[in-house]
């Protein structure tokens, strides 16, 4: 089966981050695709790499760039909704007249066309979140 995902929530805001991640792990270990990762509204606040945490607590933010590292996975942080929360890559920070990127390793920047994409390419879209 081949999956899209899509996280609407920030990832110390509830559960949703956690169980996005837990469930694109599981499904990625049975054998199954996963298309996308589409990280939308309060959700692209996982794709921070200044995201710290106190040592004690899980690094939602490392467990998604490591996940997508390991098995090459598409996470996109959509642009409008980063934008808004400070959230862009080094293009983005020089089309904005910005002087640093904060875009988490295995991330990209892109719109909402992929999330469509992820709809169309994937036998079942999955959103968590609110």
């Amino acid at each position: 089966m081949k999956f899209g995902v899509v996280v609407l929530e920030g990832p110390y805001t509830h559960e949703a981050a956690d169980t996005a991640y837990q469930f694109t792990k599981a499904a990625l270990e049975k054998g199954h695709e996963v298309f996308r990762v589409f990280f939308y509204h309060d959700g692209v606040n996982n794709g921070t790499r200044l995201t710290t945490p106190p040592q004690d607590d899980r690094n939602i933010v490392t467990r998604w760039s490591e996940l997508g590292e390991e098995h090459g996975l598409d996470l996109v942080v959509c642009v409008a909704a980063a934008q808004r929360r400070g959230i862009v890559d080094a293009d983005e920070a020089k089309r904005n007249g910005k002087d640093a990127d904060n875009i988490a390793p295995s991330f990209r920047i892109s719109g909402l066309g992929q999330l469509i994409e992820a709809g169309i390419q994937s036998d079942r879209l999955l959103v968590f979140g609110d």
